[in-house]
C-alpha cells in the first residue's frame, strides 16, 4: 500500500517550497493513471493532478483508478478530472464516486455548464483553443475558475505533444487566470514560460515513459526548471495567480 503523503515533514517541506516560489508558475501532472506515479509527482512538488475521463484517450481511467490516486494524495494536492464534451450528470458522477476536488472542461461544453458546475462548489478550469473552438476569444462566455491554453490540433483533444505560438495566450492571462500547456517539455519550459507568463503549466506526455506512465526523472528535472523559470511577469509588485490549492 502507498503511504499517504501526510507526513508532517513531507507536508512542510512542500509549504516551504511553495513559500519560496511564490512567483513561478504551479504545475498540474495531467493523465496520470495509477497511484504511485500520482504520489511521486506530489512529492516532487506538483500542486495537482490530471485525471482523463476520455474513453478514447490512452490515459484514460477507470473510477476505480481514480479513486486510487485520490487516497494516495493530501487533500491539499488537487485531482483534477478531466471531461471531453460529458453531461453535468456524468461528471458529477465522477466527481462523487471518485472525490474529484476540480473538473476541467476540454471540448465544445456549453458556458451554462460551467456555471451549473461551479455551483456545487468545484474549481472548474475551460480549455480555449488556438486552431479551434472555442477560442481566445470566447474567454468572455465563460466564468470558469481558470483557463486552460493550447493549440487544439491533432486526432485527439489535448495538446497532441504539438508545440505552438505560446505568446498568443499572453494577453489572456493579463486578466484571467491562465494554465498553459500544449508541446511543452523539460526542454522547452523555459521559453514557454517566458513566452507566456501563466499562472500555472500543465504537461503530460512531455514527462511519459510510455502514455499513461510518468517518467519521474523526466518530472523532477521538469519541476526544477519550472521553479527557476522567468517569466514577464515577476516583479516587486506582482504575484502570479494562485489557481490550485497549496
Amino acid at each position: 500500500m502507498i503511504e499517504h503523503l501526510h507526513n508532517k515533514k513531507v507536508v512542510m517541506k512542500k509549504i516551504d517550497n511553495e513559500q519560496d516560489n511564490r512567483q513561478s508558475p504551479q504545475i498540474k501532472i495531467c493523465g496520470l493513471t495509477n497511484a504511485q506515479d500520482a504520489y511521486e509527482c506530489a512529492s516532487l512538488g506538483a500542486h495537482a493532478i490530471g485525471c482523463v475521463f476520455y474513453p478514447k484517450s490512452p490515459r484514460h481511467v477507470s473510477e476505480n483508478q481514480a479513486r486510487d490516486i485520490v487516497r494516495a494524495l493530501p487533500p491539499a494536492i488537487m485531482v483534477v478530472g478531466v471531461f471531453v464534451n460529458s453531461s453535468f450528470d456524468k461528471i458529477m458522477g465522477k466527481v462523487d464516486m471518485c472525490g474529484l476536488s476540480a473538473v476541467q472542461l476540454h471540448g465544445q461544453e456549453p458556458p451554462d455548464l460551467v456555471d451549473k458546475l461551479r455551483k456545487e462548489k468545484l474549481l472548474i478550469i475551460k480549455t480555449l483553443f488556438d486552431k479551434t473552438q472555442p477560442g481566445f476569444k470566447d474567454v468572455s462566455r465563460y466564468h470558469a475558475s481558470a483557463y486552460l491554453v493550447e493549440c487544439g490540433e491533432g486526432k485527439l483533444p489535448g495538446g497532441n505533444a504539438l508545440s505552438w505560438e505560446w505568446g498568443k495566450a499572453s494577453e489572456l492571462g493579463k486578466s484571467y487566470p491562465l494554465i498553459l500547456a500544449g508541446g511543452i517539455s523539460e526542454d522547452n519550459i523555459c521559453q514557454a514560460i517566458h513566452e507566456c507568463s501563466p499562472d500555472a503549466v500543465d504537461i503530460s506526455s512531455g514527462v511519459e515513459s510510455v502514455p499513461g506512465r510518468k517518467d519521474i526523472a523526466k518530472v523532477k528535472s521538469f519541476i526544477s526548471k519550472v521553479s527557476t523559470s522567468n517569466s514577464h511577469k515577476k516583479s516587486k509588485d506582482y504575484k502570479l495567480r494562485r489557481i490550485f490549492n497549496v
